[in-house]
């Protein structure tokens, strides 16, 4: 989401950027849904902002979800993608039959994760969004399929880089923290699990890996990585807004 209540998704990262310099706006797309239908209401955002306001081409930080959504969109429309970061995205299926949290939530409560994303979008603004379980899960249980259709950024081995430039012409670039449990102060961390592989609490590390891999060790959990929640991260880790900021 854009924010819920002034709060924002990527907390205060839109206004540092700004700040900055940089030229920001906020995409939404539903909660819960595969990356066709997420990546079509991203793609229809992006030739209105084309339209109104003269841009020709984005810069896409994408987060959790987010990344594939975002590769569906540099995959129909090059043209209008300049490069894609994604961050702590569920790009691959862990490898060698493990599962991460987040595969853990997809296929055993991918009800708690739907009434959870069904909130986001009324609270957020955007009830009128669509929302599909099915769709969610069927395409977690077969990211291969997905990244046949969309390889560009792809690693040659697990866990490795991929191509920095990809053959359509767009700059690939990925991150993801490592640490599962970070403050005790921060109630996300209650849904961070630790699991047999590595990874931020919900996405294995390898699974994240997707174009350069610019950094797979950050000391963030999956809600560090967008400065969440109210900015609670571990003590002396590094500030998630000076990542945005310097990507």
């Amino acid at each position: 989401f854009d924010d819920i209540l002034g709060l924002d998704y990527f907390y205060q990262v839109p206004a540092d950027l700004r700040k900055n310099g940089a030229t920001v706006l906020v995409a939404k797309v539903s909660a819960v849904n595969d990356n066709d239908v997420r990546g079509e209401q991203l793609l229809k955002q992006l030739k209105d902002w084309q339209a109104s306001k003269g841009y020709t081409k984005f810069n896409l930080i994408a987060h959790s979800q987010g990344g594939p959504t975002a590769r569906y969109v540099a995959g129909v429309a090059p043209g209008l993608v300049a490069s894609v970061t994604s961050v702590g995205s569920p790009h691959t299926i862990p490898v060698g039959g493990r599962v991460d949290a987040i595969g853990n939530l997809l296929n055993n409560y991918v009800g708690v994760v739907s009434f959870l994303g069904k909130f986001v979008d009324w609270a957020s603004g955007h009830k009128g969004l669509p929302a599909d379980e099915a769709a969610l899960k069927a395409w977690s249980e077969n990211t291969a399929a997905f990244n046949a259709r969309f390889p560009a950024g792809m690693p040659a081995t697990p866990c490795a880089s991929g191509p920095e430039l990809a053959s359509n012409g767009v700059a690939y670039y990925s991150i993801t923290g490592n640490k599962p449990k970070t403050n005790l102060l921060d109630p996300a961390d209650l849904i961070m699990a630790a699991s047999d592989i590595p990874s931020d609490g919900l996405v294995g590390v390898c699974s994240a890996a997707w174009g350069k891999v610019l950094r797979n060790d950050y000391p963030w959990n999956h809600f560090d990585e967008v400065n969440q929640v109210l900015g609670l991260i571990g003590l002396g880790a590094p500030d998630p807004a000076a990542f945005y900021r310097q990507q």
